[in-house]
């Protein structure tokens, strides 16, 4: 592993679209799909992922806005609790540091997000055989309809981030989501 290299937690969606978006990312060595818990009144299991990237590279804060742009981070839907809206943190420094990125980010959703900083406190992963999902089943039906739009929502707004084909890493991108159409906040 990468010295630099960082962890951070996402949950927000389903765990399979959450992976694929952060799967397609360049600087990120490590996806690992699964329910996070956090402290009282967040310690339920919620679908989740911990990623792990290199600062250098990708940095927190666009991290944490691809991920307010690819779920629902300003709704409090009733699945919520299956879907916590959340960054999960593994230190002090990080859990401010989210927290002030949320609240820059507030205007630019029109002060509607959701999404809150939480410590990270246990991680359950997936059944092996729902790990890397998308990139084993992209023709799945769940697959075009869910993880496609969001992974368009990143060739429009940040392909300067996406893996390309030539960038070396542990996923691919996908070829059909060239096709992306402009989309704003």
């Amino acid at each position: 592993m990468n010295i630099t290299a960082e962890r951070i937690g996402f949950g927000g969606g389903c765990h399979w679209c959450t992976e694929a978006v952060f799967q397609s990312l360049r600087g990120i060595s490590k996806v690992e799909q699964g329910w996070i818990r956090s402290t009282p009144p967040h310690e339920k299991f919620s679908e989740a992922v911990i990623v792990t990237y290199d600062p250098k590279v990708m940095s927190l804060e666009t991290l944490i806005e691809i991920h307010l742009l690819t779920h629902s981070s300003t709704s409090s839907h009733k699945m919520r609790g299956k879907y916590r809206s959340a960054v999960y943190t593994f230190n002090e420094q990080q859990t401010a540091q989210a927290a002030d990125i949320l609240d820059g980010l507030q205007p630019a959703f029109g002060g509607g997000l959701v999404t809150k900083a939480l410590r990270h406190e246990g991680f359950k992963p997936s059944n092996e055989r729902f790990q890397n999902y998308y990139y084993q089943n992209p023709d799945h039906p769940f697959c075009k309809a869910y993880i496609d739009p969001k992974l368009r929502v990143l060739l429009s707004r940040f392909s300067d981030v996406m893996r390309s084909s030539e960038t070396p890493g542990p996923y691919s991108p996908r070829a059909n989501c060239s096709n992306a159409s402009s989309r704003s906040r």
